[in-house]
């Protein structure tokens, strides 16, 4: 390092130089070394540079979990570019705008997502590199500018990244979050933000190098990327999924790999206790489970205790905007079931009421974040960040308002209430109302649309949508889920659709939401 600051990127450098024989990720049958990920990540770094990325410049991520999303994450870093990375779900009109928005100067994607990225990337002008993983014929790659298959991005050979470009104040991700316009809004994270995090969660979970994490959470939701982080900053072992879709699979690969570390989100636990099998697995490896995402349970988090025996239970809470808030400590799970916790180590937070002077126990309000977590603000949209970022308790510091309502008991520990915006936590996932509602409204015979989120006990909160059609329209409700299914990602899809004649609306002529949750 040089006697420089150190960077995100640090960690696999660093890794790679203590322990580069060791398998740092385990995915689809391929173990891949630190000395491996590593120069993969050196020799993508070196063709980004060569492409023209340079410092500040975004190189967005539009994959599944696999090794080359790993390697471009690193990679995007050592060419001191700010990684962005899209879940592969997402829909060509979406990922139009995120493209839009971001003005990337390179994507790395795949070939499985071909006719997905083709239009978007073609219209995008800020795009100097497309690198596509996978196979793909002469033709496809022809019809993208700037288009190379992976194999000639990772054929250079370095030994060393490009020279460093960055501080640790400069922009290292934008994660990307739906906000309750539906708009989604890019997080901007430094250097220093991530390791700050990284470093604070890997501290309370005791993150060790002979830890085995199993991560089939997308790399695009900052909860799975921040598994693959801490592995690489630990010198662990990432065994890392496509996703929770086959739940036996993935239990016989704990098994297997002697996982340690199982992060998840409410629904995939709420899948693996319906599981008649699960008893039957070897699942003795794990030293602690984690849930972020919704509240779980009690009875789940119970229940989650009694199939994972020897495992730590952590119950977490936080949001994009400053990585995680707080942690219930395990051995308080009995004490403090509906708890969220305590504020995670170097962080500090309080509730505040609407004119945002503090207030005490058992008293409901908005949760403030104060620590080196919080973002910098979100990407080219000032108004949104000032409702976020505000004045805090120290002069000239700015502190986050969360949006989230909350209270905290005499001991200090959290409970989460509910999120002010609107904002539905659906298998783990953020839908925004707005989104849904737009995609109803684009459908044939739909006058109105109105969405909300119901509690779910596989999902946490199950989309509900209410939808008044035009006169002399019929279309029934399997039509309607049907045209969403087009629309949009899976887990925007409504599970629950009634058409009423009208939606019941407040003085202003507003839709009254309240009134549809409680009616």
């Amino acid at each position: 390092m040089h006697g420089s600051v150190p960077l995100l990127h640090d960690y696999l450098i660093r890794s790679a130089r203590c322990k580069g024989t060791k398998v740092a990720v385990v995915c689809e049958g391929h173990r891949v070394t630190y000395d491996q990920l590593e120069a993969w990540s050196n020799a993508v770094a070196h063709h980004l540079v060569e492409a023209g990325v340079e410092r500040g410049d975004r190189v967005m991520i539009f994959a599944d979990n696999t090794v080359e999303a790993v390697v471009s994450f690193w990679a995007a870093l050592k060419a001191n570019g700010v990684v962005c990375l899209i879940n592969p779900l997402t829909k060509p009109e979406k990922l139009s705008y995120l493209l839009n928005d971001c003005q990337p100067a390179a994507l790395i994607t795949q070939a499985r997502l071909y006719a997905t990225f083709r239009e978007p990337a073609r219209s995008c002008l800020s795009l100097r590199r497309v690198i596509i993983a996978g196979a793909i014929d002469d033709a496809d790659l022809k019809a993208l500018p700037h288009a190379v298959p992976w194999s000639t991005a990772a054929a250079t050979e370095h030994t060393a990244a490009p020279a460093r470009g960055c501080i640790d104040i400069d922009l290292a991700a934008i994660v990307y979050t739906s906000g309750s316009t539906g708009e989604p809004k890019g997080v901007m994270l430094t250097h220093r933000n991530m390791m700050t995090a990284c470093t604070s969660v890997a501290s309370y979970l005791a993150v060790r190098d002979d830890d085995v994490i199993l991560n089939a959470l997308p790399l695009a939701f900052d909860y799975g990327l921040y598994q693959m982080i801490m592995s690489v900053r630990a010198g662990a072992r990432l065994v890392l999924e496509r996703s929770f879709a086959f739940p036996a699979a993935v239990l016989q690969r704990i098994a297997n790999e002697r996982v340690t570390g199982f992060p998840g989100v409410p629904t995939m636990f709420s899948t693996l206790l319906q599981l008649d099998s699960l008893k039957s697995y070897d699942l003795s490896s794990i030293r602690y489970v984690t849930s972020t995402g919704a509240a779980l349970p009690v009875q789940h988090l119970l229940q989650l205790r009694n199939a994972f025996a020897g495992a730590r239970i952590y119950s977490m809470y936080g949001l994009t905007e400053c990585k995680r808030c707080s942690y219930l400590p395990p051995e308080d799970l009995d004490r403090k079931p509906s708890s969220v916790g305590i504020a995670i180590p170097n962080t500090e937070m309080w509730i505040v009421d609407e004119r945002g002077r503090r207030v005490g126990p058992g008293v409901a309000g908005q949760l403030v974040i104060r620590g080196a977590t919080v973002m910098k603000g979100y990407w080219r949209k000032p108004e949104a960040t000032a409702k976020k970022l505000k004045p805090g308790p120290v002069p000239g510091e700015q502190v986050l308002y969360t949006g989230d309502y909350c209270q905290m008991d005499a001991e200090g520990y959290l409970y989460f209430i509910s999120r002010s915006d609107e904002v539905i936590k659906s298998r783990g996932e953020k839908v925004a109302p707005k989104e849904v509602e737009s995609a109803l409204l684009d459908i044939p015979g739909v006058l109105e649309a109105a969405v909300i989120g119901v509690p779910d006990e596989l999902l946490g909160h199950a989309v509900k949508a209410f939808v008044v059609l035009d006169q002399g329209q019929s279309i029934d409700e399997q039509k309607i889920q049907r045209e969403c299914q087009k629309r949009l990602e899976s887990w925007m899809v409504p599970k629950h659709i009634v058409i009423v004649p009208e939606l019941a609306r407040t003085e202003t002529g507003k839709i009254n939401k309240r009134e549809l949750i409680t009616g």
